[in-house]
Order: C-alpha cells, then sequence, then structure tokens
C-alpha cells in the first residue's frame, strides 16, 4: 500500500514538472504579453489588444470556421467508421482487416495532407485521370478541394485519420457491451433489424463513445498542420490564425496573436468542464481492488 502511494505521489509529481508546469507558464507569458505587461513593444499594462480580438471578426469567424470543420469531419467519420464496425464485426477481430485497419494511423497529420493535395489539387492524380479520360476539358475545370472556402480538403484528410481510430472503438466496443446479446433479446421481442440498430445498437454505441467524440472534435478544431497544408488564408482555422499572428514580422499583432491563444484556451477549458460535470462517471478511477 505504501509502495503504491509512493508510486502515485512520483507519478503525479512528474506530470506536474513534465506538463503542467511548462503550459501553466506558457500561458502565464502569453497572458503577460497580452496585457502588454512584457515584450518587445511593451508600454504598460493595457487592454487594447483584447478589446481589438473580442471586438473584432477574424477571432470568431476562424473559432467557427475551425467549429464546422471538426464537426464535419467527426460526424463523417462517425458514419463511415459505424458502417465498416457493423458491417464487418467478424472481419476486424480477426484476419487481413483487423490489421489493415491499425496503418492509417501510422501516418502523421503532415504525411496525409501532402497525399491528399497530390490525390486533390487541380494538379493532382483524380484531375489528372479526368482529363486523360476525356471527362474535363482542362484541369482547372477540377472541383477546388485544395484551399477552398468550405475547408473540404481539410475534412477529407480529418476523415481519413480519424475514421480507423472509430472503427477500433466501436468494434471494441460492440463487444465489450455484449451487444449481440441485447440484439437477441430484442430480436425475441419481435424488434426488426431495423428497430434494432435504431433502438439498441446505436444508443448503446454513441453512448459510450460520447465523450471520446468531444474530445476527437476539440482535437480537430486545434490542428495544425492540415489546415496549414490544406487550407487558405481566409477563413483559416484557429491553431493557424494563432501561429501567424505571433510569427510574422509586424510585431505589433504579436500581442493580438497570444491574447487570441488564451482566448482559445479559455472556451476550451470551458468546454472541458461541461464535459467533466456531465460525464464526470467517465472521469472516475476505477477501482481495481
Amino acid at each position: 500500500m505504501k509502495s503504491q502511494l509512493n508510486s502515485n505521489t512520483s507519478a503525479g509529481l512528474f506530470f506536474l514538472l513534465v506538463v503542467v508546469v511548462p503550459v501553466f507558464s506558457g500561458l502565464v507569458y502569453a497572458a503577460l504579453y497580452s496585457f502588454g505587461i512584457v515584450g518587445i513593444l511593451n508600454t504598460g499594462f493595457t487592454t487594447e489588444h483584447w478589446k481589438a480580438i473580442l471586438s473584432g471578426s477574424p477571432f470568431w469567424k476562424s473559432v467557427g470556421f475551425s467549429l464546422f470543420v471538426a464537426i464535419s469531419s467527426v460526424v463523417i467519420s462517425l458514419i463511415f467508421a459505424l458502417a465498416i464496425a457493423l458491417s464487418w464485426k467478424k472481419a476486424l477481430h480477426q484476419g487481413m482487416l483487423s490489421t489493415v485497419i491499425y496503418l492509417p494511423l501510422c501516418f502523421p497529420g503532415t504525411v496525409m495532407a501532402f497525399f491528399m493535395f497530390q490525390i486533390l489539387s487541380k494538379s493532382g492524380f483524380l484531375s489528372r485521370l479526368g482529363f486523360a479520360s476525356g471527362i474535363l476539358d482542362d484541369l482547372n475545370n477540377f472541383p477546388a478541394f485544395i484551399q477552398d472556402a468550405y475547408g473540404v480538403g481539410i475534412i477529407l484528410t480529418s476523415v481519413f485519420l480519424i475514421t480507423p481510430f472509430f472503427v477500433i472503438l466501436f468494434s471494441n466496443l460492440y463487444h465489450t457491451e455484449n451487444l449481440e446479446n441485447y440484439k437477441l433479446l430484442a430480436r425475441t421481442f419481435g424488434a426488426s433489424k431495423f428497430q434494432i440498430l435504431q433502438k439498441v445498437t446505436l444508443p448503446i454505441l454513441l453512448k459510450k463513445s460520447a465523450v471520446t467524440v468531444y474530445l476527437f472534435i476539440i482535437f480537430v478544431m486545434g490542428s495544425y498542420e492540415i489546415p496549414l497544408l490544406l487550407g487558405r488564408q481566409n477563413p483559416q482555422m484557429i491553431s493557424v490564425a494563432i501561429i501567424q499572428k505571433i510569427q510574422r514580422f509586424n510585431l505589433y499583432d504579436i500581442p493580438k496573436g497570444f491574447a487570441m491563444s488564451i482566448l482559445y484556451v479559455i472556451v476550451i477549458l470551458f468546454v472541458l468542464l461541461l464535459l467533466y460535470f456531465k460525464n464526470s462517471e467517465y472521469f472516475k478511477p476505477k477501482n481495481t481492488s
């Protein structure tokens, strides 16, 4: 018991030193910079940078666009993942598919973004295939999936990245929650296949994975490499907008970039707190004794 307590204390201290302290220090520095207390051009405490961000549309436009891309990506991924997990239940636990499904998880976002660029751009594989087959008269007639106003390229790339994870998640939940027994029980009461899917299978899978789905929405909202490579300058994903503000040659934009980062962190923390209080049982450690 004592050794377990010491181990937990050491793990807590390690987490505090490696994760909490650096992140907290960075947030404090960003806050001080955004209020003009530190920085190259600081002139003392000011709220002008915060007023500019809160009253201007670029920040909220970036947040809204990021939320749209994230929700679209996750919803499409959920549809594909549920279809695959429920159609190939046995194949996902034995045979080649049980191994192949893990392969997309090995690719970083940057690699997948470059791959999708080569496939979906106006000079990419699909446009050249359409031109060679006579479907397109000109390569420029190919639809704009890259650097488009709706983030189609970002959404498709995110879907390819996260769908395998949801497939694995739903496949494991299907077996751990003993859904076959529930489906058998529903059949004995005369439920049709569609009723079983609508009233039994989908509610259980989606409820058990709800917190994970919400966290993935936050994850996609904060992604950087994919929107940087496949997105356009306007609108921008929030992470790209923040980094460009901070790294621009215009030193007056740096405090605004830090203010945007602090404000975005506050929004995300608020959402995480809501998730925690509404799903507190999900975050409780399981008693293994």
